[in-house]
Formats: C-alpha cells, sequence, structure tokens
C-alpha cells in the first residue's frame, strides 16, 4: 500500500470510529457491535503504525470518549485523565502487549504481577470524596471533563455517602463501573414495556440512560449497581494495585469479587479461560478481562501514550454468534453523505438481547461476502451491541435472489452517488439539498461543542426542517424575525409555549457570539474536529483571514495557503483536501456570507496553559540512569515535546546522561541548553 493509499483508508476509518463515538458516548445509542467498532480501529492503529505521518492530534487514536453533549450537566473537571485500554483478542496480543512493557522498562521478561479483572460493560464514572464524605460523581465525558451527574449517583446503594475504614485521604477520586445486573435490567424493560415506552436495547444503553437522567428521580427507580476499580491519585502506604482494591473494599465500597492476582501472561490466560466459561453465570455483562501490573511504581513509570495506559490491557472475548434470515438491505445516510447499508435481519435472541439490524460497511463487504436479501446468515454479537454479519450459511443453495446491487443515487435525495478512487465509502453529492444530510448537519452546528444552543434538540430541529422554516444554519438565526409572521407562531405550536419559544430566542442570541474554533468545528466539513479547529484558529488568528485563505486554497504545492497548511504539524493532506472541497461549493460560501451577517465570530483566546516543553525539540544523549531511553522519550512527548536523534541549531534542549559524547560538544558549540537527566525529570514531573 502507498502512502496516498493509506492515506485515503484512513481518512474513511477516521469518520467512521469518530461517528460512532458520537453514537456510543453522545447518544448512548451505537449502531455497531463491540468487534466491528475494534476493527475498525485495530485497522486504523496498524495504518498509523505503517505510516507514523497520518497520526494528528485529531486522530481517533489520539482520543478518549466524546465531548460531554447532555443538556442541563455542569461539566466536571477530573483529578486524572480517564483513560481507555488497549484491546487484545488473542493470547499472543496478550504476551506482545506485556512484552513490550517489559522492554520499555529495560526489563528481558514481562515477569510481572498481575490483577485480573472482570471488564464489566456499563458505564465509566468517577467519585470524589473529600473528608470521607461523597461531594460529586462525574462520568468519563472525553477523558478529561465528564458531566456532573451527583445527584443521580447518590441514588445508587451500592455507593455510600461517607467512607469508613482507616486511611481515608482528605480528597480521592474513585473509578468504577455503573451497571444493570441481568435480572433487574428484564424487570426494568417489563415495566416500560406495561408503561407502553420504549424498550432498552441491553443493560449498558440502560444503565447508561438512566444515570443520565436529569431528574434524579427517575434514576433512583432503577436498580443501578456499581463496582470501584480503581483511584486517581495515591493512597497512603498502599504500593500495589491489589492493596488499592483491598483498601476501596474497607472503605465500603463494592469490588469485584472474581478479581485475582495472577503471575505470568500464562496464568493471566487461564484466568480469562475460567471466567469466559462462567460469564453467563454472573448475573451482569461482561465483555472481556482487563489486566493491570499489579506494582503502581511501575504503573507511574511506564506511564500512557496517547489515549491508553502501557501497564493495562483488556482481553476481550470471542463473539456470540447465531443464525437469522437478512429480511432486506437497506440504506442510510450519514451527515458527511457516506451511505452505509444496513442488513434487516429476522429478530433473533443472542446472548439475552433481541437483535434485528446489522451494518454491512460499504459496497465491497457485500460483494466480497456475496450477501443476498433472503439469505440465512451467520450473525455474531461480540460488543453486546449490534450483530456484525459473517457470511451466508449455504451461498450454493439454489433460488437465491439477485446480487446486491448499490443504486446510483441517494435514496433519501435522489442525487448522484460518487466513489472516491481509493476508498471504500460511496458518498451523496446532493450537500445540504439532502435532507438527511442537511438535518444531521444542522444538528451538528447546535451541538455541545460547536455553537451549543441550549435547549434546541434534534426533534425541534427536524419538526423546523419539515416544516420548511430552517433549512440551512442561517435560517435558526432569522427565525425570531419571521416567527412573527408565521401562522401559527412558534409558541402556539404543541408542546410550545410562550416562554418555550422566548427560552429558544434567547438560547440563539447568545449562540451569536463564538469563538472562532467552534465556529469551524460547527461547519461540519469532514476531517476537522474540535482540535485541528483550533490549530487553524490559532494559525489564522481570525475568521476573516481564515476565509480568505481558505478561498485562496488550491490543491497545488505552489499556492501559498496549501504551503501554509501542510506546514501546520497534525493538519495532513487528507484534512487539506476536504478544506479545499467545502470552500469549492457555492452554497456552503453562499452560507457563510449569511452567518457572517448573524454572528459575531471572535478570535480564540491565548492559550495559557501550554505544557512545559510544548512546540519544543529535545534530544537524548548518553546513559541514562533513571530512565530507560523509552521513558525519557514519552515523558518528553506527553509535555508537548518532539524528540529528535540529531542536534541542530533548532534544538531547544539536550539531555546528557553518563558518557555523552559528540552530541553534548555540539550542543555546547550551538549555544543549546543543556540538561542533566534530574533537571529533565524536574523539568518534567
Amino acid at each position: 500500500m502507498t502512502f496516498e493509499e493509506a492515506q485515503k483508508r484512513w481518512k474513511v476509518l477516521a469518520q467512521e470510529i469518530q461517528d460512532h463515538d458520537r453514537r456510543y458516548y453522545e447518544e448512548d445509542a451505537p449502531t455497531i457491535s463491540d468487534a466491528d467498532y475494534d476493527l475498525l480501529r485495530r485497522e486504523l492503529l496498524d495504518l498509523e503504525a505503517a505510516f507514523p505521518a497520518l497520526v494528528t492530534p485529531d486522530s481517533p487514536s489520539q482520543k478518549v470518549g466524546a465531548t460531554p453533549v447532555r443538556r442541563g450537566f455542569a461539566k466536571a473537571q477530573h483529578t486524572a485523565p480517564m483513560l481507555s485500554l488497549d484491546n487484545a483478542f488473542e493470547g499472543a496480543d496478550v504476551s506482545a502487549f506485556f512484552e513490550r512493557a517489559a522492554r520499555f522498562l529495560g526489563k528481558e521478561e514481562p515477569a510481572f504481577d498481575f490483577v485480573a479483572e472482570p471488564k464489566i460493560d456499563g458505564l465509566s464514572c468517577a467519585l470524589v470524596y473529600e473528608d470521607g464524605r461523597l461531594v460529586r460523581g462525574a462520568t468519563r465525558g472525553d477523558g478529561t471533563v465528564g458531566e456532573d451527574v451527583t445527584a443521580s449517583i447518590r441514588t445508587l446503594q451500592d455507593i455510600p455517602e461517607v467512607l469508613v475504614g482507616k486511611g481515608v485521604p482528605a480528597r480521592i477520586e474513585i473509578r468504577g463501573e455503573v451497571y444493570l445486573s441481568h435480572g433487574d435490567f428484564e424487570r426494568l424493560n417489563a415495566s416500560q414495556e406495561a408503561q407502553g415506552l420504549k424498550l432498552f436495547a441491553n443493560p449498558r444503553n440502560a444503565a447508561a440512560g438512566s444515570l443520565r437522567q436529569l431528574d434524579a428521580r427517575v434514576t433512583a427507580q432503577r436498580p443501578l449497581r456499581f463496582f470501584a476499580y480503581g483511584v486517581a491519585g495515591d493512597i497512603e502506604g498502599v504500593t500495589t494495585h491489589w492493596d488499592t482494591l483491598m483498601r476501596l473494599k474497607d472503605w465500603g465500597l463494592p469490588v469485584n469479587e472474581n478479581s485475582r492476582l495472577c503471575t505470568g501472561v500464562a496464568a493471566l490466560l487461564a484466568y480469562h479461560a475460567d471466567i469466559d466459561t462462567r460469564r453467563a453465570s454472573l448475573g451482569y455483562d461482561i465483555d472481556g478481562v482487563v489486566y493491570k501490573i499489579n506494582d503502581l511504581s511501575l504503573q507511574a513509570r511506564l506511564g500512557s501514550v496517547a489515549r491508553a495506559p502501557r501497564f493495562a490491557l483488556a482481553h476481550k472475548f470471542s463473539a456470540r454468534q447465531g443464525q437469522t434470515i437478512l429480511k432486506s438491505i437497506t440504506l442510510q445516510v450519514g451527515r458527511t453523505g457516506v451511505v452505509t447499508p444496513v442488513a434487516e435481519l429476522e429478530p433473533i435472541t443472542l446472548g439475552g438481547v433481541v437483535v434485528a439490524r446489522a451494518t454491512l460497511h460499504n459496497q465491497d463487504e457485500i460483494i466480497r461476502k456475496d450477501i443476498r436479501e433472503g439469505d440465512t446468515v451467520y450473525i455474531q454479537r461480540a460488543g453486546d451491541v449490534i450483530p456484525q454479519v459473517l457470511g451466508v450459511v449455504d451461498p450454493a443453495r439454489g433460488g437465491r435472489s439477485d446480487p446486491f446491487v448499490f443504486p446510483r443515487t441517494c435514496p433519501i435525495c435522489k442525487s448522484h452517488l460518487e466513489r472516491i478512487d481509493g476508498e471504500a465509502a460511496v458518498r451523496c453529492t446532493g450537500g445540504l439539498i439532502c435532507t438527511a444530510q442537511a438535518q444531521l448537519r444542522l444538528k451538528h452546528f447546535v451541538s455541545k461543542g460547536a455553537l451549543d444552543v441550549e435547549g434546541l434538540s434534534g426533534k425541534h430541529l427536524e419538526a423546523f426542517y419539515g416544516a420548511g422554516l430552517v433549512r440551512s444554519p442561517v435560517d435558526l438565526f432569522t427565525l425570531e424575525a419571521r416567527n412573527q409572521t408565521l401562522n401559527p407562531p412558534l409558541e402556539a405550536w404543541p408542546g410550545w409555549g410562550e416562554q418555550s419559544a422566548r427560552n429558544l430566542f434567547d438560547a440563539l442570541n447568545k449562540a451569536r457570539d463564538v469563538l472562532l474554533s467552534r465556529f469551524i468545528y460547527a461547519l461540519g466539513i469532514p476531517q476537522v474536529g474540535e482540535k485541528s479547529a483550533k490549530m487553524l484558529s490559532k494559525a489564522y488568528g481570525g475568521y476573516e483571514p481564515w476565509k480568505i485563505a481558505m478561498v485562496a486554497l488550491r490543491l497545488d504545492e505552489d499556492n501559498h495557503t496549501y504551503q501554509e497548511l501542510m506546514a501546520i504539524d497534525g493538519l495532513g493532506l487528507a484534512m487539506v483536501e476536504e478544506l479545499f472541497g467545502f470552500f469549492s461549493e457555492g452554497h456552503n460560501l453562499t452560507v457563510l456570507d449569511g452567518l457572517e451577517k448573524e454572528l459575531r465570530i471572535a478570535p480564540d483566546p491565548v492559550g495559557t496553559m501550554d505544557k512545559p516543553l510544548s512546540g519544543k525539540t529535545v534530544v537524548f544523549t548518553g546513559t541514562l540512569t533513571q530512565l530507560t531511553r523509552r521513558e525519557a522519550k514519552a515523558r518528553a512527548e506527553a509535555q508537548g515535546a518532539t524528540v529528535s536523534g540529531s542536534v541542530s541549531a533548532k534544538t531547544h534542549f539536550v539531555v546528557v546522561g553518563e558518557s555523552a559524547g559528540q552530541k553534548e560538544r555540539d550542543a555546547r558549540a550551538l549555544g543549546v541548553t543543556i540538561l542533566s537527566e534530574a533537571e529533565f525529570i524536574t523539568l518534567t514531573t
């Protein structure tokens, strides 16, 4: 695979993963199985390993979770990031992961003591106790900032209001998982059905939806439970993860009784096999096992990379499989125009959950597996969500229907469908004239990370769109003026009133003042996420210079804007191509012209929280005695530095260990700042 081919495939994967992250973390409504998601992420990581230039700050490999979005919840800053975990699917993956950890620490073999814990399929939460009293509960969110769900957390009987026992710190943040047992899930769905309400797809979705209720009285009626699995920070006198769990248990928090101390990788794999055979009888959903190196000092040395720690790993279970009939293949259109085929299945129960739909990913997948309507297909439910279609049970049988033919026009707007060379995805070219894309883009425009219009829900936008009131973002900001001539006016619509209409108009007027980075993100340009929007805002300083540069952009190495964008660390060719495509469309420029009249777009404030080595180049030379070279490099990169192998006039720091040679002499000759290993550790602590 060439770099250009890899880049195109990466672009498709990044967009798919971003969409699935939004559905899982923000909407509590995943549309693919965990196994399908893991495969997408694994392919992306493989591409990034083969082509490191693909790794950008906006890559899904650099993110955890998603931005908190539920209206009405305050933000909650975590004491330390709530990271995700790397996944393993085979025993060889587990061995390879901990062998890398051993090499990082300068050891020959991964002869560690471990703690193995069932991986609960629930919602991660952080509990803050001060002087032993519960003061806050928060969801994971994007790993750094979550949603404050303290009122709901206080309704859980498993979570004590006051910690008892010895050694309770003045302040501590406890991490754990909120979940529903199988029995409680069945009773909850029976109650929902009796009231004529929508049934929950699985216990994880039910737990997430129950905890994230604005009215804690609703949460209190649902029997949520909790397992504690760790802390952020240190506990005096505790040096291992196992002792951390025991201390949490002593304080009155529930800890999973199936956790085990293990020595060596072979013991981990034996535990995994054992718990796999027993998981149906546990009474709650687990989708694998989490392995953690027990020694907390080794955990600290190993640290983390991107979105995951180097000392912990999730070993997933194999999928649950079954057979059912594929009744039909339908098509869904996403916000960026990607058309996804979906298998509509004869409902089947797998692992206690009724499943009736599965994504077929793309046209190539249908052709490769020769999937046709009416076929009996193998499916698997690996992540306790929606299954994937593995293949056809009897492809040689007679009487099969004709092969599925992907249409040439959009099923929504009848615009031409286009497949970009080198990509598996098919896109609708209708843009904003496609009602599916237009409505999803409107929802994105007012979402939390964008203009954040309080109280404007997706259902409201669908109603406005259907009535012809709002067809583009500009229409949102002229709605109040037009409302006076509507018959009937908005306040007379079902479900609305004078106060709710006033609240909406006030929220829209408040949103007229927006930072440039949030505005860029709100436009929904593929590949341009929140981080890359901030990078563009920082690079151009204001809306007018940014727009002028983007309009002048051409995909030509001699083009000035092209050169500027490609020089920004973290912005790759795929993103530049999307920016060019967006500004080449006349209707997009018309929308921008309209928004300029309605909004006040301000430059982003200059950041004051840069890391100590942000934007600096660091070189290591000589033998380090307190850190391995891998640890030192990881430490520098975590503080925003670029680590180089050679000294030049552009080098900012040279860290010298014992027996430093030519690089130290070059640094002194060039006047580069020289740091000892101890000084480097102090600087990066």
